[in-house]
């Protein structure tokens, strides 16, 4: 087939990631570990590489470090050779917080070196937080196509959800005729997925025209909605951002339903298995005589002799004898000790659950976390890297354990629902 020359790629992978709460403490957000194998940010790498793109740039900001060693030399995802390859670009103005980005659009105004110095006509801008799989040469096809100044990938959503995004009204033609950043009131159910494809001429004279507009969904799309060519590209895939503790455990969940749309393997989700601790030295799974394991996803490396029902064991998680694992998500190397009960509960890396304990206990998940409400309030209980819970301890719904926490830690026998430790 004979290609047009490649679009180059801006993924933006910088955000905060707040509402994700401990499990952002040490780590962006598009370097969180999901599905037990990957981290979020696999799924917008392996989507550029399985679109046939080949120079990327990634714009990281907060405690980037964990991203940047797991993307490493870009190997994983075929980004290495004469022509190809991907690039850190951090922020490179200073320290403090004034100095960070303010937005997506001042992000990549702040490197429109990286822009000027690798040519290219098109410029596809993604996020690094989602999860999903969506060909963007498809997209790049259908640009060319409209020759639109942007185009903006846009799926339709409950109108009980469009409050959280970028809405778009569109005519007969897919043109974006109006716009409406997060409507308390929307018109229209067209949700903006955060992916857009941008002439790269057009892209330069934008950034340069207005530095107060610092981001593209408040500020440039809407201008250029009312002076140019705006485009909506209709997706109809499996597609969720992960940006809450309550999405991130239902994208989880929906790995283990048959049907739910979700397969990282036929998608081609490629990780970097060098860059996770040991990942290609674990030996296969090993169960015990008593294992009994129902709808859920075992890693390389595990060790079960208890029960897990409908959960996510990352590489390395021991469940011990008598011990039971249920509608969790637990990263590499935890342990859970004898006769322990976790229930409705996200583990960090190496967290070590004491024989007897129960995690997830009581049926009262409607007390949402004390401390964070918005984060904790459907039962879902969080424990941070490292964090020991002692043998025997009771640990209530919507409760946070934070990160090293240890025996000397706990206020008593019991963790209460909604408190943190």
């Amino acid at each position: 087939m004979n290609r047009k020359k490649d679009a180059l790629v801006l993924l933006l992978a910088g955000g905060v990631g707040s509402r994700l709460n401990i499990l952002v403490q040490s780590r962006a957000k598009p370097a969180v570990p999901f599905g037990g194998l990957y981290r979020i940010i696999d799924f917008s790498l392996s989507n550029v590489m399985n679109s046939g793109l080949t120079k990327v740039g990634v714009l990281t900001q907060y405690k980037p470090l964990s991203l940047m060693k797991h993307i490493g030399t870009g190997d994983a995802w075929d980004f290495t050779g004469r022509s190809r390859g991907v690039k850190i670009l951090p922020p490179h103005t200073g320290f403090k917080d004034s100095d960070w980005y303010k937005g997506t659009a001042d992000a990549v105004r702040q490197n429109i070196d990286f822009l000027e110095a690798n040519p290219a006509d098109e410029v596809i801008l993604l996020s690094g937080d989602h999860i999903y799989h969506m060909d963007f040469y498809a997209m790049l096809e259908y640009h060319r196509y409209k020759k639109a100044d942007v185009t903006v990938a846009m799926m339709v959503v409950s109108r009980s959800e469009i409050h959280q995004f970028g809405a778009g009204i569109i005519d007969a033609h897919n043109r974006i005729i109006d716009w409406e950043e997060k409507p308390k009131h929307p018109r229209t159910n067209l949700a903006s997925m955060g992916i857009y494809v941008f002439n790269r001429r057009y892209l330069l004279d934008t950034l340069a025209r207005d530095r107060d507009e610092v981001d593209f969904g408040m500020h440039i799309l809407p201008w250029a909605i009312e002076n140019d060519n705006v485009f909506a590209y209709p997706f109809y895939g499996y597609w969720r951002d992960v940006g809450t503790v309550q999405a991130y455990w239902e994208a989880n969940m929906d790995l283990l339903k048959p049907g739910s749309g979700i397969s990282p393997e036929k998608w081609g989700i490629r990780t970097n298995v060098e860059a996770e601790e040991r990942r290609a030295d674990r030996a296969p799974a090993r169960y015990g005589a008593e294992a009994v394991v129902k709808g859920s996803m075992i890693s390389a490396g595990c060790t079960i002799k208890g029960t897990v029902i409908n959960s996510v064991l990352a590489p390395g998680v021991v469940v011990e004898q008598g011990a039971m694992v249920k509608d969790s998500i637990l990263f590499a190397d935890c342990v859970v000790e004898t006769g322990a009960s976790v229930d409705l509960a996200i583990f960090d890396k190496r967290v070590h659950v004491g024989s007897g304990a129960v995690i997830g206990a009581g049926s009262n998940h409607h007390i949402p976390n004390r401390k964070q409400p918005t984060h904790l309030y459907t039962g879902i209980t969080l424990i941070g890297k490292e964090a020991v819970v002692p043998k025997g301890l009771v640990v209530g719904r919507n409760c946070i354990i934070k990160s090293h926490t240890h025996y000397d830690g706990y206020p008593g026998n019991e963790v209460a629902d909604g408190e943190s430790v």
